[in-house]
C-alpha cells in the first residue's frame, strides 16, 4: 500500500510561512498593546488617581471583552475567513491603543482598553485557523507553539522597549507612537494575507442564521476534547498572565522590595523562559502525543509549588534565587496552555476549528480575569497583603485540576475511537 496524501492536508512550504508570518505579525502587535498596561500599572494609577481595585479593572475589562468575544470570533473565523477577521481586529486594537494614549480620564481610558480587548480577541484564533489552513496537520502543535512564542516576543517588546519609552518621552507619546505598528500590520494584512492556498478552499456553506451558531457551539462543546482543552488552558495560563499583565511589577517592587529596573528584568525572564519552553513543549507534543497531559499537569504542580514557596517564605523578602526560579517556572505556563488546543484540534473537524479554539481560549482568560479581580479586591481589603491576595491562585488551580482529572479518561476513549475509525476508513491504493 502506498502512502496517500489527502487533498485536504495543505502542503506548507515557503509561501505558507510568508502568509502565516503576516497573521502572526498582527498577533505580535496585539500582544504588545495587550501587555502595555503591565509595565505602566503604577503610572496609570498615578495618572488616573485610582486604587488597586480600580487599576485591576483596566485589565479585567480588557480580559472580559476578550473572553466574551472568543466564541463569536471563532464563529466569525469559520464563516468569514481569517483575512477579514484579522483586518477588523487590527483596526479595533489600533484605535483602542490611540484612545488610551490620549484618554483624559479613567472612564475614557477604560473604554479604550475595552476596544483594544475586542480587537485583540480577533487575533489568536485567526492565527490558529491560518496555521491549520496552510500547514499539514502533523505540524499543528509546533506551529501553534511558534505563534504563541511570537506573541511572547510582543510581551518582551512591552517590557524592554515600551517601558523605557514611557519613562523617557511620556505617556501620550509612548502609547500613540506604538499605535503606528497597528497601522503597519493592517496594511500588510489587506495587501498580502490569504485565507488558504489555492486548491484547498473550504467547502462553501449557506448562511443558516442562529441555527448555524447554536449547532456550531453545541457540537464543539459536546466533544470532551474541547472541554478538556478549555480546562487545561484555564488551569495553566493564568498565573503567568496575571503576573505579566498587571500584578507582577507591583508585587516585586512593593512586596519584595526590588527596584523597578530589577523587577522589569524578572518580568523579562518570564518572557524569555516562555519562549524557550514553548519550543521544547512544541517539539515534545509533536513527537509524543501522549506527553500532552503529563506536561500540563507537571506545569501546574511546579507553578503551585514555586508560588507557595515564594509567598510563604519566612523572611521579610523571598531570596533572589527563589524569585528567579519562580519566574522561570511561570514562563512554562503559556506553552502549557497551548497544549489545550492540542486536545481541541483533533476533536473538531476543519469547519469547526474556529469555534472549538474559541471555547478553549476562553478558559485561561476567564481564570486570569477572575484572579486579577480577586487580587485587587484582597489587596484593598488587607491593606496590601500580597501573601493573602496572591493565594487566590491556588483556588483557581484546584478548580481547573479537578475538571482535568474528571475529563481525561473520556477524552482518551474518544481519541482511541477516532483512531480506530480512521484505520477502518483507510483507502488502499495499489503501489
Amino acid at each position: 500500500m502506498s502512502k496517500v496524501t489527502l487533498p485536504s492536508d495543505p502542503p506548507g512550504g515557503l509561501r505558507a510561512v510568508v502568509v502565516w508570518s503576516i497573521g502572526v505579525a498582527v498577533y505580535f502587535v496585539a500582544v504588545i498593546f495587550r501587555t502595555s498596561l503591565g509595565v505602566a500599572g503604577l503610572d496609570a494609577a498615578a495618572r488616573f488617581h485610582v486604587n488597586a481595585s480600580a487599576l485591576s479593572t483596566f485589565s479585567i475589562l480588557q480580559l472580559l471583552v476578550y473572553a466574551g468575544m472568543q466564541i463569536p470570533v471563532g464563529l466569525m473565523v469559520d464563516r468569514l475567513g481569517t483575512k477579514k477577521v484579522l483586518g477588523l481586529g487590527a483596526v479595533l486594537f489600533t484605535i483602542g491603543q490611540l484612545g488610551f494614549a490620549f484618554s483624559p480620564s479613567y472612564g475614557t481610558a477604560l473604554a479604550s482598553r475595552a476596544l483594544l480587548g475586542c480587537g485583540d480577541a480577533m487575533t489568536f484564533i485567526s492565527v490558529l485557523r491560518l496555521g491549520t489552513r496552510w500547514f499539514p496537520a502533523r505540524r499543528g502543535p509546533m506551529v501553534a507553539q511558534l505563534a504563541a512564542l511570537v506573541g511572547m516576543a510582543g510581551n518582551l517588546i512591552s517590557t524592554l522597549v515600551l517601558a523605557r519609552l514611557l519613562h523617557s518621552i511620556g505617556w501620550t507619546q509612548a502609547f500613540a507612537g506604538s499605535a503606528l505598528a497597528g497601522v503597519v500590520v493592517l496594511v500588510l494584512t489587506l495587501l498580502f494575507l490569504k485565507d488558504h492556498p489555492e486548491g484547498h478552499e473550504p467547502e462553501p456553506s449557506r448562511h443558516q442564521g442562529s441555527a448555524y451558531v447554536r449547532r456550531q457551539i453545541a457540537e464543539a462543546w459536546r466533544e470532551p476534547g474541547t472541554r478538556l482543552g478549555m480546562w487545561v488552558h484555564f488551569t495553566t495560563q493564568f498565573p503567568a498572565m496575571v503576573f505579566l499583565l498587571l500584578w507582577g511589577l507591583p508585587f516585586l517592587v512593593e512586596a519584595q522590595g526590588l527596584s523597578r529596573a530589577t523587577a522589569g528584568e524578572l518580568l523579562t525572564l518570564v518572557v524569555l523562559s516562555n519562549m524557550v519552553v514553548g519550543l521544547v513543549y512544541g517539539q515534545i507534543v509533536a513527537r509524543h502525543h501522549t506527553a500532552r497531559l503529563p506536561l500540563a499537569l507537571g506545569t501546574v504542580a511546579a507553578t503551585a509549588l514555586l508560588w507557595a514557596a515564594t509567598l510563604f517564605h519566612p523572611g521579610a523578602h523571598a531570596p533572589m534565587w527563589l524569585l528567579i526560579v519562580l519566574c522561570v517556572v511561570l514562563g512554562a505556563c503559556g506553552p502549557a496552555s497551548m497544549i489545550g488546543f492540542d486536545f481541541t484540534r483533533p476533536a473538531n473537524p476543519p469547519e469547526r476549528q474556529g469555534t472549538g479554539s474559541g471555547i478553549t481560549n476562553m478558559g485561561g482568560f476567564i481564570a486570569s480575569m477572575t484572579t486579577l479581580l480577586a487580587i485587587g479586591v484582597l489587596l484593598d481589603a488587607t491593606n496590601d497583603n500580597y501573601t493573602v491576595a496572591f493565594s487566590a491562585v491556588f483556588v483557581l488551580q484546584a478548580l481547573g485540576l479537578s475538571q482535568i482529572l474528571r475529563l481525561r479518561g473520556r477524552v482518551a476513549r474518544r481519541e482511541r475511537e477516532r483512531l480506530v475509525a480512521s484505520r477502518v476508513e483507510t483507502v488502499h491504493v495499489p503501489a
